[in-house]
């Protein structure tokens, strides 16, 4: 296999397996989306000098607003993200959160100009149908599914702002803007946890502990090193259908390890999100190349 495959390959499974050690983290999201961020950020940077690459400070400065706002998205995202993981499935939140490909469609011609097709109408539909079959509860669904998947639909939203607002980011890397991104985001949730002071979900234990610093360390920084140095070397197309080995490395990671089990009628939900969202997003990159 390709090394670039392997290193998109390996970083997807890495996203996927995330939800199986922030459900070990007893501590509040918003704690764990901070360690994250701080980790993530701190590898990428040391990765930037050590491959000589250091961060184009002039260049970043000239485009601090979206950045910051981008980073900031992503904090909160990642919060509701991993409140999602404590109310439902994680193969439910991760299906939800994939919504996020559907709702830049939804959203592209308003901020981007871009024409909405009767193919992205039916990716859009696809999801939508896909998302109401998954509101069943199934085996194991959690303490409250419903409000779990509205968590994944709102980081989802979140997700797509980030999509979307990256788009007007321009001249730099995707190692600086990723690392510029987490640092900002950091920097977000930081004031936030020291204002809301959010209580820990449980005792922390030497296992919680090491969750936490694989989710920084592996999850975040080693993953998007993974992924943005095989970025370049791939078609946009093939890193895009790369991408949904997240989610459904996710429903399987939550079946095999968690004991996690969808409906028949929420497999059949997850397959129309995800479908309608790759279908979507494969369709616009096809008429753009």
């Amino acid at each position: 296999m390709n090394k670039n495959y392997l290193r998109v390959l390996t970083a997807t499974l890495l996203f996927g397996s995330i939800g199986l050690f922030v459900r070990a983290i007893p501590l509040a999201s918003a704690a764990i989306a901070l360690v994250r961020a701080t980790l993530g950020a701190l590898v990428l940077l040391a990765a930037a000098f050590l491959t000589r690459r250091p961060p184009r400070w002039r260049v970043i400065g000239r485009q601090l607003l979206p950045l910051a706002l981008s980073g900031a998205f992503i904090g909160i995202n990642w919060i509701l993200l991993f409140e999602a993981y404590r109310y439902t499935t994680v193969s439910a939140a991760t299906v939800a959160y994939y919504a996020a490909p559907v709702l830049v469609v939804l959203a592209a011609p308003l901020v981007l100009r871009e024409p909405f097709s009767a193919a992205k109408l039916i990716g859009v539909v696809a999801a939508a149908a896909g998302t109401l079959l998954l509101t069943g509860t199934g085996e194991g669904g959690g303490s409250d599914p419903v409000r779990g998947l509205l968590l994944g639909l709102g980081a989802a939203v979140l997700y797509a702002a980030v999509i979307l607002t990256n788009k007007f980011i321009t001249g730099l890397s995707g190692l600086e803007r990723t690392f510029t991104q987490l640092a900002f985001s950091a920097l977000t949730l930081a004031p936030y946890l020291l204002v809301t002071r959010p209580a820990p979900t449980g005792r922390m234990t030497a296992a919680g502990l090491a969750c936490l610093v694989i989710v920084g360390l592996v999850h975040t920084g080693f993953a998007y090193l993974l992924y943005f140095s095989a970025m370049a070397e791939l078609p946009g197309q093939t890193i895009a259908l790369l991408g949904y080995i997240d989610p459904v490395s996710a429903l399987i990671f939550s079946a095999a390890l968690l004991g996690e089990r969808l409906a028949p009628v929420q497999l059949l939900g997850a397959a129309l999100v995800l479908g309608g969202a790759a279908f979507g997003e494969l369709w616009q990159k096809k008429k753009s190349a």
